[in-house]
């Protein structure tokens, strides 16, 4: 290979890099924030009582999930 090739490789690469901390910075960002919203929820009142009824409707529901395989095969 070329050195300029190379050269422009090694800066995508580490442009990739980059973006990869950002993004990873970002998601813990958010499991902060998730958390957060989380253990707030928890100590409004009625939130037993919402996750009780929430856990009885799912109980009741049929399942109607589709297959999540990218393959389009269902296991």
């Amino acid at each position: 290979m070329k050195e300029n090739k190379l050269i422009e490789m090694k800066k995508k690469i580490e442009s990739l890099g980059r973006v990869a901390e950002l993004l990873l910075g970002e998601i813990s960002s958010l499991k902060t924030l998730s958390y957060g919203v989380h253990e707030t929820l928890k100590l409004m009142p009625g939130y037993d009582k919402a996750i009780k009824q929430i856990k009885e409707k799912v109980a009741e529901e049929p399942s109607t999930g589709t297959p999540s395989d990218t393959d389009g095969k269902t296991s």
